[in-house]
Formats: structure tokens, sequence, C-alpha cells
């Protein structure tokens, strides 16, 4: 099953794409990721959510014939024309490249690490009142500020309103800018070019996994939006547990868990 659409599209009241950096052997990821999100309830109020999985260009024979079929099966993949990096331009390419390659414009796009677990219905419900035009949306850095209008949102997954990508794909800015972290420059390209008028931070909902990162973890909350730097086995149980991803499993002869 793919998890590319969440929601009925025909009733939707905004509609937002999620890409997912990440790299190209990362298949067990993938997959697994796709099961969480596959899993998850369709978001209320009604939201239209496409996930997409972002590489830069496939570089080994295997990676073509294993990446080949999950686009043949999930229809997914974002391939971009870069060399694969995290910190070198990567995410510029990802937003510059967008308005060029989709058949369609969405509301709201959104940047998310390999290492977040996104809850979708909480997320949308949390866009749902927001603008659609000059937004920037995230948790916002340092860890103990409150204030969206200083420095920038974390690169563990922050939104952006559809005019902010085109704009990155259109102005000098950004891509006289793209050597460093690349949330920072973000928030550097936003206010070089005096842009995201509306910005929003949605702490305490979005963190760092408990333990991980001093002052940007706390421990797992019922509101959360985001649980960042979810690493191992181990970790994600305890996340997919506490929120009770699997409770909807329907009962069945075949198995008993």
């Amino acid at each position: 099953m793919t998890p590319k659409l969440v929601g009925d599209s025909s009733n939707h009241q905004f509609t937002l794409l999620i890409g997912i950096l990440t790299k190209p052997d990362k298949y067990e990821l993938r997959h697994f990721l796709r099961l969480i999100y596959a899993a998850q309830s369709p978001p209320s109020p009604p939201a239209k959510i496409d996930i997409k999985f972002v590489l830069c260009n496939l570089t080994k024979p295997e990676q073509r014939i294993f990446i080949s079929l999950e686009i043949k099966r999930f229809d997914d993949i974002i391939i971009l024309d870069c060399l694969e990096n995290m910190n070198n331009g990567k995410t510029y390419t990802y937003f510059s490249s967008l308005p060029e390659i989709l058949p369609a414009k969405y509301d709201y796009v959104m940047k998310a690490d390999d290492d977040l677990f996104l809850r979708l219905k909480p997320l949308a419900s949390s866009l749902e009142a927001l603008p659609r035009q000059d937004m920037y949306y995230g948790f916002v850095i340092p860890c103990n500020s409150m204030n969206p209008f200083k420095h920038y949102m974390s690169g563990m997954g922050f939104v952006l309103s559809w005019d902010l990508v085109e704009w990155i794909g259109e102005s000098v800015i950004p891509v006289n800018n793209t050597f460093g972290p690349e949330d920072k420059l973000v928030g550097q390209w936003l206010d070089g070019g005096k842009k995201a008028k509306n910005r929003f931070s949605n702490k305490p909902a979005m963190y760092d996994y408990p333990g991980t990162n001093g002052r940007c973890s706390h421990d797992l909350i019922p509101d959360t939006i985001g649980v960042h730097r979810v690493k191992r086995w181990d970790q994600w149980f305890r996340v997919l547990d506490f929120f009770n991803v699997t409770k909807d499993i329907k009962p069945s002869r075949l198995y008993t868990l």
C-alpha cells in the first residue's frame, strides 16, 4: 500500500507535499517509513498529503534496478540532479526543482529528515488555519527560543508555502548561498529576501527524541507532531508504542498478536 496520498483529495482544504530527504541505499528505512505512514488515519480536517522520498543521482547499477522497482510499485521517489550530500545544496536543489518537475502546485511543501517520525493528523490540524502565502513553519532554532522571527527553523522538518518554493527557484539569493548547514541557509535566504512574513514555531509539538540533544529533547507527549533523531529500532519501537500506531489492526484467525 503506497502512503503517498492521505485523505480525500476531492474534499481537501489544502495540499501538502512532504519530501523526505534520504539516500539511495537506505532501502530498508524507506520500506519501514512507508509502513508507518500508510498505517496512520487520514487527517481531519481533510488534507491531501503526498509523501515522496528525495534522492540525488543514482551512482550504482544496483540502485538503478532496486529503485526502479520501488518506483514501479510505490511511485513515491524523486531523483534530483545532484550529488548526494547533506550541506552542499541538496535542499536548495529540492525546493528549486519542484516548480519545474511537479505536475501541479501544492499549498505547502515540507522538507523532512528520514529520522523524523511525523503524525499526519496533528500536522494537518496545525496547518489548517495558517496562511497559504509567505509562510515558514517548523521548530525554531536555537532550542530554547520561542521566537520564529529570529534565526531559522530546524532541518528536522520545516514547511514553506508554495510562493516561497517558487521564489527559491527564481531568486539569485539562494543560488549564490548553498554551501553550509541547509536549515540555517534557508533562514538566511528568507531573511535576505525579506520573505516569510508569516512564521510559526510548533514547539513543543516537534522535538528531538528524549535524551538525544539537550534542550531540543523532551519526553514524548500526546500532542506530538514530530519526533526527530529516531535512529535505532528500540527508539522506533518506543515511539510507535507510545502513539499506539498499530491500534487499528484488524483481528484475524491468521495471526495472534
